[in-house]
């Protein structure tokens, strides 16, 4: 089969640009629109822009799937993709509609802060900036509250499970930001051979990951999976009232999933930020010890075998969302604007596949899931230390 051609990102941002005018001046009729700077990101175009001086931004998702897939050409050429996006924008329960129901559910039956939507038309979601710093700025500040704050973090996601939440979730689920969901997408054995090879040189090792997370089934989850919030990256937490005031929350994946979903994204993209800034040895220290601590805290009032199990969960997923990541940056068309982040992640992608082939070597081999968590939070300290 021929693949498929790659697409110009100048042509996507310029007709998500249109769809944005578009939509604002059918929220805001007579108001002015003045687009803003484009905002790097691999999943969605964002793109910040006032109306009538408000600063906004707006969020366009083309078929629900990710920029690089789209720029690849996984959905076919410019022209398909095109009449299929006019046809999935008029379909029910699209990717940004479902996120702006998300917000609105954390907000109103979790208890949950978040950034406020200002509305969605035609595809384009608009939601208002919110002021502050974020979890990753105040570990870079404050590394000794690292187990505190992700603890908070968590603490203040407590209102998912509300039955209000858990009776509405199934309806607006965003299954694909989910870490398992992704993966398994990523690397199903059709193509995710062909996949990782786009990958370049580290490929190969990313091959061999891939293959023991798939032999590292997770055991189904007992019982009713909970509310998760699917996509909680530490810059998906902001502080605006500093350290000690309550986070508000953006870009949520709100959906059903394991325990450990939400803690495994936040220890994954710390970790990687670690490694892509490395900070001093003392601080990279700190943050991981941090990291530490906030597990313990996760699991303070499991028994031995369970808090084994739980923390086994854990790192599958912390390294089934790196794996992702990663390979999603390696393989990105070059066009494609990547966040200053991911152009530092990709530079340091040697030393992220070899902490995940460690780590896996050492879940294959059997040794306790206690023993690898620490070896792995000791092997992302010494990564960070450069």
């Amino acid at each position: 089969m021929t693949p498929n051609a790659a697409l110009a990102a100048t042509d996507v941002f310029a007709y998500a640009d249109r769809q944005i005018n578009k939509a604002a001046a059918r929220l805001w009729p007579g108001a002015e629109v003045r687009l803003g700077q484009h905002t790097p990101s691999v999943t969605t175009y964002v793109r910040r822009l006032q109306v009538d001086g408000r600063p906004l931004f707006a969020k366009v998702s083309l078929l629900g799937l990710s920029l690089v897939s789209v720029l690849r050409g996984t959905a076919g050429d410019w022209a398909t993709v095109r009449a299929a996006q006019a046809a999935y924008r008029g379909s029910p329960g699209t990717l940004l509609e479902r996120e702006a129901k998300a917000l609105a559910i954390l907000g109103e039956e979790a208890g949950v802060l978040t950034c406020p939507v200002a509305g969605i038309r035609d595809g384009v979601l608009f939601t208002e900036p919110v002021a502050g710093p974020t979890l990753v700025d105040l570990l870079a500040k404050e590394p000794h509250r690292t187990g505190e704050l992700m603890t908070r973090v968590l603490v203040e996601l407590a209102g998912l499970q509300r039955p209000a939440v858990a009776r509405v979730v199934d309806e607006v689920a965003i299954v694909e930001r989910g870490i398992g969901s992704t993966f398994h997408r990523k690397f199903n054995g059709i193509s995710g051979p062909t996949y990782l090879r786009k990958a370049g040189e580290k490929g190969e090792v990313l091959a061999t990951v891939v293959g023991r997370l798939r032999r590292l089934r997770l055991t189904p989850a007992a019982g009713r999976r909970p509310v998760v919030y699917g996509d909680l990256k530490p810059d998906h937490a902001v502080f605006p009232d500093g350290p000690r005031g309550r986070p508000v929350f953006l870009d949520p994946g709100l959906a059903r999933g394991r325990p450990q979903t939400d803690a495994a994204k936040l220890v994954s993209r710390t970790v990687l930020n670690l490694i892509a800034s490395p900070p001093d040895r003392a601080t990279a220290d700190a943050v991981v010890s941090g990291a530490g601590t906030f597990a313990d805290a996760m699991t303070a009032d499991l028994g031995p075998d369970e808090r084994a199990t739980w923390i086994k969960h854990l790192v599958v997923l912390w390294l089934m969302d790196t794996t992702n990541i990663l390979s999603t940056y390696l393989t990105s068309p070059p066009d494609l604007p990547l966040p200053e982040h991911a152009d530092k992640i990709t530079r340091q992608a040697k030393t992220v596949v070899s902490l995940l082939d460690r780590t896996t070597a050492h879940l294959i081999a059997g040794t306790d899931p206690r023993a690898v968590w620490r070896l792995a939070l000791t092997d992302a300290a010494k990564a960070a230390d450069r």
